[in-house]
């Protein structure tokens, strides 16, 4: 890609003449950023793959210290005689005023016999007695400006199942960036690193606070408020911020006011939401009042419950709404049966004379007599509803074909101790039922 922009080819000029990176640096991804191994025999013979030292031990252990090197390795026992570890790495370093990550992949192939390949790819041949020589190959990188803007020159990618499925002769140009890159650069950074002043002016202290780097910087550079969290110390606040951008947006004025009332905030994430909630209700969030609870958990569960309850009554207008365009339509069907009632003088069984009752009944219950025209439409029954003191009990569905209950439930479906009696009570009064049918006959 032809660099268009000023920027850009500040760029491409700044990429001429990079050098490579240092061997401590290299040293520093081979030790941090690959796994290590200790092959081993049956007879407890066991192999360095790392400084090819081989020594004898009855330890039956899956991780082992090499005597010679010190290195912690992963014990495998197997007779294989070669094994390929990969990974990436990034190295951070700036060049005339510009902030650049430079992000290596490695490869390390565990070989007996295999003379070592020299290339731009990283990669640590290992052979038994042999200590390893160590290369790597760049695949990207990102350049940062002052201002936060990013370009990135990298390798081609080729066509593949893989997303990091490069091209290897191709050269490090200005291209477009995309998931590919972004992903890469987010793996470890060595901590041999140059920052441009702006950063560590911004409050950078050298740490990431499991932040990708490059999203850090931009968000330092290009957002006042990350860096004031930043200079406060309050990495577990921008870490959420950063990922959680919209509620910076709704919170950042309520967050100022918690602070200068020396506001603990224990739990980010719990109290964002929290304020957002309050948002959603109405509620004035310049208020320390609302911003500053003493009991944040039970203050969040409080004003969720409410917002649940609103959103609840909300879904239940809307269906009796939709509901009541089906009322004429009912009331042809059921009106012959409305006004019957019985009762043995504690539970009281009356039938549900209009599709809004039907409604307010499931929703009540938790059960689905409310739900659709199945129960409401449904020529062959009508729904009663049996109570004890105006408090709903069970609700009844009685078959106009059979005659009798073929349904009958409380809450969430399930029977309650007055199960049989509320049963019992309608089949007994089928007559009048049928009454009311041969009447309009």
């Amino acid at each position: 890609m032809k660099p268009r922009t000023k920027y850009q080819k500040q760029v491409v000029t700044s990429n001429k003449g990079l050098r490579p990176i240092k061997g401590a640096q290299m040293q520093w991804a081979f030790r941090e950023c690959l796994d290590h191994y200790a092959f081993q025999l049956k007879h407890g013979q066991t192999t360095c793959m790392d400084c090819g030292h081989t020594w004898t031990t009855d330890e039956d252990a899956d991780k082992c210290v090499c005597p010679k090197c010190k290195a912690k390795l992963e014990v495998q026992r197997t007779k294989r005689q070669k094994a390929m570890s990969s990974t990436y790495f990034s190295v951070l370093s700036e060049r005339k005023g510009l902030q650049l990550m430079r992000a290596f992949q490695m490869k390390a192939y565990y070989r007996k016999g295999l003379q070592l390949m020299r290339a731009f790819q990283m990669k640590a041949y290992y052979r038994k007695g042999q200590k390893a020589d160590i290369y790597c190959w760049e695949v990207a990188r990102y350049w940062m400006n002052e201002k936060g803007k990013v370009e990135v020159m990298a390798r081609k990618r080729t066509m593949g199942i893989y997303m990091d499925t490069f091209c290897y002769d191709s050269d490090i140009e200005l291209r477009k960036d995309n998931t590919t890159y972004q992903h890469i650069a987010s793996f470890p950074v060595c901590p041999d690193m140059k920052v441009i002043p702006q950063i560590w002016r911004n409050g950078f202290d050298g740490a990431f606070h499991g932040i990708e780097p490059l999203t850090l910087f931009k968000a330092m550079l290009t957002d006042h408020r990350i860096e004031t969290m930043m200079k406060q110390c309050r990495y577990g606040h921008v870490r959420h911020f950063i990922d959680h951008p919209r509620h910076l947006e709704t919170c950042w004025n309520a967050y100022k006011i918690a602070n200068r009332n020396h506001y603990l905030i224990t739990d980010i994430g719990k109290w964002a939401d929290y304020i957002c909630m309050l948002v959603e209700m109405g509620k004035d969030i310049r208020s320390p009042h609302y911003i500053c609870p003493d009991n944040l958990e039970a203050e969040h569960d409080r004003i969720s419950e409410k917002i649940r309850a609103k959103k609840e009554k909300e879904r239940t207008e809307e269906e009796i709404h939709k509901a009541l365009k089906n009322e004429d339509k009912f009331k042809e069907m059921k009106s012959r049966f409305f006004g019957l009632m019985f009762t043995d003088g504690n539970i009281v069984v009356r039938m549900l004379e209009s599709v809004r009752e039907h409604v307010l009944e499931g929703k009540a219950m938790h059960h689905c007599v409310g739900s659709g025209t199945n129960y409401s439409l449904n020529p062959d029954c009508i729904i009663f509803s049996a109570r004890i003191a105006e408090q709903r009990v069970e609700t009844v569905e009685f078959s106009l074909e059979q005659m009798k209950v073929v349904q009958c439930h409380g809450l969430q479906n399930k029977d309650t101790e007055h199960h049989a009696d509320i049963i019992n009570l309608v089949n007994s009064n089928a007559r009048l039922i049928e009454q009311r049918m041969v009447a309009t006959t």
